[in-house]
């Protein structure tokens, strides 16, 4: 971008400009004097010295005032002491889905969170228009080399959500192994947004990239039932199937597996699955989930954002972690539902806006009202 630069001020003419012609009539006595030889109206006035005895305030004034040190050359972040994350996902000017839906929940819970947003639309999809930017690879890479030059890239965590391109996506694979190389420990979870109830929402391509690429360097998947099923071509109909899906991910490379709905039987569940250990089988457990006759935007982002909060603090506990994070979105939900009826609107004929901030102690400090069933007890 060229900087605009003022035109610089027209020097001053060499010489004055003439001056008007004035014609006295009928005055009677000496010729006036010429300009340069009347006093000027300051000397006129006694202003002169009044300026000089101000000027000479100041000075002393200056003097004894003490000096302000310079800024620093360099700024300095702070480590993290809870953890540091860094969320790439969507974002919206109005209302709560992706980095909008996850970044505030993480604060709450006690992490530093870093947004860049895949996306900036002036709304979700859901209303009749957005407008709005898209991110591609080349700018997302910016971005990471300015952290780096300026060794920023310490990350305890990465988070990923909505993401629309190939090209997008293989970069996020070289963020991931640009971090690691930082921090070997870092944890990746990964919410491979794809589509839900039968609809893509992403290109066909995007689908052998996660499953080929992505799924194997994730130590976290949250996937809905659409999306587990394209993952691994498996047909979910029972729990059994949510099961077997859930260990055909963990070949693949994740120890954390959690399907985030699935309506199976007429009940609507969450399916856990946590592999500890390559040698020991996979804890694994289900949570019903209470219907709310709703449509929601912005819940699976703040079920992933939830999950690794609540991990984060229960490492050894995916289901301790799961009924906190459904407990906290369905006390949220119930909450949405009552404000939209009390301002007079009939939820179950539009899409919702969560209400995230008005929930925030919900978030920080849930009532665990639904309860994990472990498989095998």
């Amino acid at each position: 971008m060229t900087a605009a630069v003022a035109a610089p001020h027209p020097p001053p003419t060499a010489t004055a400009p003439p001056p008007s012609r004035v014609l006295l009539v009928g005055v009677v006595g000496p010729a006036p004097r010429s300009p340069s030889s009347l006093p000027s109206h300051r000397e006129a006035f006694g202003w002169a010295s009044l300026l000089q005895g101000r000027r000479e305030r100041r000075r002393r004034a200056a003097a004894v005032q003490p000096k302000m040190a310079r800024p620093p050359i360099l700024s300095v972040a702070l480590p993290s002491d809870t953890g540091r994350v860094l969320s790439i996902q969507s974002h919206t000017v109005q209302g709560y889905v992706g980095n909008k839906s996850a970044v505030f929940p993480l604060q709450l819970l006690g992490f530093d969170v870093d947004p860049i947003n895949s996306v900036q639309f002036s709304n979700h999809t859901g209303y009749p228009t957005f407008r709005g930017q898209v991110l591609d690879g080349k700018q997302l890479w910016d971005l990471i080399e300015g952290l780096e030059e300026n060794q920023l890239l310490h990350y305890t965590h990465l988070l990923t959500g909505y993401i629309g391109s190939v090209s997008f996506l293989d970069t996020v694979l070289q963020v991931v192994d640009k971090l690691r190389s930082v921090n070997p420990d870092l944890v990746y979870v990964c919410d491979p947004v794809l589509g839900d109830e039968g609809k893509l929402y992403v290109p066909q391509e995007l689908i052998s990239v996660y499953q080929q690429k992505v799924v194997p360097v994730a130590s976290m998947l949250t996937p809905n039932q659409f999306e587990v099923e394209l993952l691994t071509g498996l047909r979910i109909t029972s729990e059994q199937d949510g099961l077997t899906a859930c260990n055909t991910l963990h070949s693949a490379g994740p120890r954390k597996v959690v399907i985030t709905s699935a309506l199976i039987g007429g009940k609507l569940l969450l399916i856990g699955s946590h592999k500890k250990t390559q040698e020991q089988p996979p804890e694994q457990f289900k949570i019903e989930i209470p219907k709310i006759p709703a449509y929601f935007a912005g819940t699976g982002d703040l079920t992933t954002a939830l999950l690794l909060g609540w991990s984060n603090k229960y490492p050894d506990s995916l289901e301790t972690a799961a009924e906190l994070a459904v407990s906290s979105l369905q006390a949220l939900l119930k909450r949405t539902v009552e404000d939209y009826k009390r301002a007079g609107f009939d939820p179950s004929t539009s899409s919702l806006e969560i209400r995230l901030i008005q929930s925030q102690d919900d978030i920080r400090n849930p009532v665990v009202t639904c309860k994990a069933v472990k498989f095998g007890s």
